[in-house]
């Protein structure tokens, strides 16, 4: 696990593929270092994301490893052109999350468990206002803004036209019910949460206080999968004071079943769109009392 306080994800993330292909290939840093005619800690640092990696010694790597797809060579490539390069979010200044949000906005696919409020992809500009404001004081009216316009701006992963975000999310039926800054909120925020399930990227299901008991019971948690490494995902913990990443493969399998099994449990989509206009209705009624 490691705590949100590395900027160089998409280093890290390359580091990484690159350790794997090495394993896979069966060959230690050292007889790399050697084959190559480099120091073994130069090795080290650029699979531990240490230190900026060249196209070129991707290129090298890759060639040694034996990589043949020269769809997988350009795609790591053009990771080590890019892992130099600021992402949206640093103009935002030193911002919460701001690992998650890398990894978020490299992902091709998130599949994520919420069992307290919409996730934030999902939500509206008003209940994410809600969400901010009310769950992280004491907060400054500025601090607030900027929130809100990094949970806005992430958003735009899953209304990108050439590559959105393909994104299921299952909700605990408490979502539905939690009244997160009033009943008008709340409506506006069911029907747009029904309206985007009707995307074909996008899936999702309520587990029904019915089902009792389940593993979601311990808290949130997010899967990342990315286009170049589609085996090796991230598990993503948020958590009120801190926020963890986990990228140990077992673990990641783990949390791949565990989200298996939510999923299994929890309505079809069809049949939770139908729970959702439910509690959308119970909504509109209590907005037009007096």
């Amino acid at each position: 696990m490691a705590a949100n306080t590395n900027p160089t994800v998409r280093r890290r993330r390359l580091g990484a593929e690159l350790r794997r292909l090495r394993m896979d290939r069966g060959l230690k840093s050292t007889e790399v270092a050697k084959l190559l005619m480099v120091s073994q800690p130069k090795i080290s640092h650029l699979e531990n994301g240490n230190r900026a990696i060249s196209p070129r010694d991707v290129r090298d790597l890759c060639a040694l490893y034996g990589v043949t797809d020269q769809q997988v060579v350009d795609v790591l490539m053009q990771m080590a052109r890019e892992s130099g390069q600021q992402g949206w979010w640093h103009a935002y200044g030193d911002i919460p999350q701001s690992v998650y949000v890398a990894l978020e906005t490299d992902a091709a696919r998130l599949d994520t468990f919420e069992p307290m409020t919409v996730p934030a992809l999902l939500q509206t500009p008003a209940y994410a206002h809600a969400v901010i404001e009310e769950t992280i004081p004491p907060i400054t009216a500025e601090q607030a803004a900027t929130r809100l316009k990094v949970r806005l701006r992430r958003q735009h992963r899953i209304y990108d036209p050439g590559c959105p975000l393909r994104l299921g999310a299952i909700l605990d039926e408490s979502v539905l019910h939690r009244v997160v800054g009033g009943p008008d909120i709340m409506r506006e925020q069911l029907e747009h949460l029904n309206a985007l399930g009707s995307e074909p990227h996008i899936t999702v299901q309520v587990l029904p206080h019915t089902v009792g008991a389940h593993p979601g019971l311990s808290g949130q948690f997010s899967l990342l999968q990315f286009a170049e490494s589609p085996d090796a995902g991230v598990v993503y913990l948020e958590r009120f004071t801190s926020d963890v990443h986990v990228e140990k493969r077992s673990d990641v399998q783990h949390f791949s079943m565990l989200y298996d099994h939510l999923r299994a449990r929890a309505l079809d989509p069809a049949g939770s769109r139908e729970l959702i206009a439910d509690a959308t209705k119970t909504y509109i009624g209590m907005a037009s009392r007096p």
